[in-house]
């Protein structure tokens, strides 16, 4: 006889079933530019965020079947990283600069946060990152967020490394530093405790003439506190 539907919903599924299904792009088009980071909504999937190097912030609320752009106000367009806050979707915090090393690097002016899910945004500051490769926010508490900045990629600098903020972005102290030619490119943190976080470290200097990349300030660092 027929199989049940529980005994077909159990059932693997299939190479000629998978067949059928296709990628296929959702966008949001050629105006977004290099994209650098997805987002999506942790209690809401069909809410998804991407941010572009040089395009903006745009979001869907309908898993990409339309697109607006939420940050296209602001005094700059390029990011390296969108972050939803895991206890509060509301908040969002945007890292500004892209992390590629093209002649054509579009930079920064630091951090913004929104509290109403993209609708608004404030500056938190960090202006000096220049290009902000990864923002990581703590599981529990919106307010406590660290950023990984790469500095100028032009010009040595102090301004780059893993900074901290307690106060949701009105302080920022710099946790992680190496030397003025490296500066934090990503962060990962303990999915089971998130007082462990790593941090990688990349140094590098792009002239007119060249380009170099690595070097000994580079590698990967760990947090237990």
């Amino acid at each position: 006889g027929t199989p049940s539907a529980a005994a077909q919903q159990a059932a693997p599924i299939t190479s000629a079933e998978l067949s059928a299904f296709h990628s296929r792009s959702i966008g949001p088009a050629v105006t977004g530019g290099r994209i650098t980071d997805v987002e999506i909504h942790p209690g809401h999937p069909s809410t998804i965020y991407i941010g572009t190097a040089s395009g903006g912030i745009w979001k869907s609320t309908n898993r990409g079947h339309q697109w607006t752009p939420i940050f296209d106000d602001k005094p700059t367009s390029t990011f390296g990283d969108v972050a939803i806050a895991p206890s509060n979707p509301s908040v969002l915090y945007a890292g500004t600069g892209e992390q590629n090393n093209r002649q054509s690097t579009s930079w920064g002016n630091g951090v913004y946060r929104s509290d109403d899910a993209g609708a608004t945004w404030r500056h938190l500051g960090l202006e000096g990152t220049r290009h902000v490769g990864r923002i990581l926010v703590h599981p529990t508490n919106p307010d406590v967020a660290w950023v990984a900045g790469l500095g100028n990629l032009w010009a040595e600098g102090e301004e780059r490394g893993v900074f901290r903020t307690r106060d949701g972005g009105r302080s920022w102290e710099k946790v992680l530093y190496v030397d003025a030619f490296t500066g934090a490119v990503d962060m990962a943190m303990d999915p089971r405790n998130p007082d462990v976080l790593y941090a990688a470290m990349y140094q590098r200097l792009r002239k007119a003439w060249g380009f170099n990349g690595g070097g000994p300030g580079s590698g990967i660092f760990k947090s237990t506190d």
